[in-house]
């Protein structure tokens, strides 16, 4: 069970930053806990299954986290301290994510900043050093870009079209990799809308445990659980006639995906413990990262709600087709946080600036950012060289979406570029990982569905997985 440690909780002020620390060994989350105790209100987890929970059951999510990479099941890989990074964004995108491992790799280091922590930090680390780290954290915000950057033809094409879907009172679905921008779509969808005076609400799907999300939704009765001790209304409610957002909605549950049906085609749906009916007048727009087409087609996603949803639909380019709006985010937001950190702004010199362009950024616009903000940190007020520039950039793992073989050939020149430290076989088990992981996703963890899908049994899936085998889960193909 996750636990506030009593250190981090006794005689502090309201007014602590919350951290949270998520580490299988009980004697750091004791020692970081008593150690920062005094400054942060310091929670902890020993797995991430745990740490998710956690969140899940917090009113505000932490400002902070400290997350070790080698996590059970098998904590000598880093795979789930990887998606528990994810976990934690897709939860609270604002949250300011610190690795501390003991598996000291470079590529572990890029490939964490890559899908959006701050920085990684190897064990072993004294409890002063991390309170200068965390605190200058403190110091740094990370605001999101307010307008859509950029000139390329992608961006163009996308807002010609939110602005020709925005005055429409349908459903929109905007498709894209994860930090690529979506929630920014949906507020140019809000804003240039009729329904802009009006509330926008957003919501992540995947970060409500699935037990809250119909309360959340659509609110609840006196009495309606054990703790609704006075009525509630949901965000259906709370949205008016404005517009609500749910994020990740590939990861809204099978029985929940009826009901939402039911309020966007005739705007009925009941408080939890009621049976008053309500109508709501929102616009909904709704964001994924998964092919919900696939997903639909193979039963793990409702196609009614997919073909209602998708009425309108927008695809966000990832960041690597965007050609020299890499230089055009690279000046928004260098300016920006050279100003937010009183230093002059770094440049890039010539080799570094081809360099830039030939990255291939597989977090998106996220990755940017954070990449911008560690040299603004290191390097404010200076010339940057390749030298400098490639300790921050993710060069060891798959492209996302990369396929084709012209594809794969151009990947496989920007990688061999760096002759230097390149592995085959590192290379070749990432991309093993990544796509073990996309199988996953898509079959929402069903070990035979993945296994089929990637066209192996389960027991080479389990050895390629590198984990213990779990037992066998009731209903699951043998």
């Amino acid at each position: 069970m996750a636990n506030e440690r009593p250190g981090a909780a006794t005689g502090a002020p309201a007014a602590r930053p919350s951290l949270l620390v998520v580490d299988d060994d009980p004697l750091i989350t004791d020692t970081l806990a008593f150690a920062l105790g005094t400054h942060y209100q310091v929670l902890t987890a020993e797995s991430r299954t745990e740490a998710v929970e956690r969140v899940r059951q917090l009113e505000r999510a932490p400002a902070l986290a400290l997350v070790d990479l080698g996590l059970p099941p098998n904590p000598h890989s880093p795979e789930e301290g990887f998606r528990l990074i994810g976990d934690l964004l897709a939860h609270a995108p604002g949250m300011k994510i610190f690795v501390l491992s003991g598996q000291n790799d470079a590529a572990n280091a890029r490939h964490a900043r890559a899908l959006g922590a701050w920085e990684f930090i190897a064990k072993p680390c004294d409890a002063a050093t991390l309170k200068r780290v965390l605190d200058r954290a403190q110091q740094e915000t990370a605001p999101e870009v307010a307008e859509l950057v950029g000139s390329s033809a992608p961006m163009e094409k996308l807002r010609s079209q939110i602005a020709q879907f925005a005055p429409s009172p349908f459903p929109v679905l905007i498709e894209g990799e994860s930090g690529s921008g979506k929630e920014l779509v949906a507020h140019s969808l809000h804003r240039l809308s009729g329904r802009s005076a009006r509330p926008f609400l957003a919501l992540n799907c995947a970060a409500l445990a699935p037990t809250l999300i119909e309360a959340t939704l659509f609110g609840y009765a006196k009495g309606a659980f054990t703790g609704a001790t006075a009525a509630k209304s949901g965000y259906f409610e709370d949205a008016q006639d404005g517009s609500l957002f749910l994020d990740e909605i590939g990861e809204l549950p099978l029985e929940m995906q009826a009901k939402l049906l039911r309020v966007i085609e005739n705007g009925e749906f009941q408080r939890l413990g009621e049976t008053q009916r309500r109508v709501s007048r929102a616009r909904v727009i709704t964001a994924t990262n998964r092919d919900l087409r696939h997903a639909a087609r193979h039963g793990s996603f409702r196609a009614d709600l997919y073909h209602r949803l998708s009425v309108l639909s927008l695809q966000v380019a990832p960041l690597r087709e965007l050609d020299r709006d890499k230089l055009v985010l690279l000046e928004h937001f260098r300016q920006l946080y050279a100003r937010q950190s009183g230093v002059g702004a770094f440049s890039l010199d010539a080799a570094a600036q081809a360099r830039w362009l030939r990255y291939a950024f597989p977090g998106n616009v996220r990755e940017l950012r954070n990449i911008v903000i560690r040299l603004i940190t290191k390097y404010g007020g200076q010339r940057v060289s390749v030298a400098e520039l490639e300790p921050e950039l993710d060069l060891d793992v798959p492209v996302p979406g990369a396929g084709e073989p012209g594809t794969l050939i151009e990947q496989a020149q920007r990688q061999l570029e760096r002759a230097a430290g390149f592995s085959l076989d590192q290379t070749l088990k990432a991309w093993e990982r990544g796509y073990i992981e996309a199988a996953l996703r898509l079959t929402r963890g069903n070990m035979s569905q993945a296994a089929k899908l990637l066209g192996i049994n389960r027991t080479t899936l389990y050895s390629r997985m590198e984990a213990p085998r779990p037992p066998l889960i009731p209903g699951e193909d043998k």
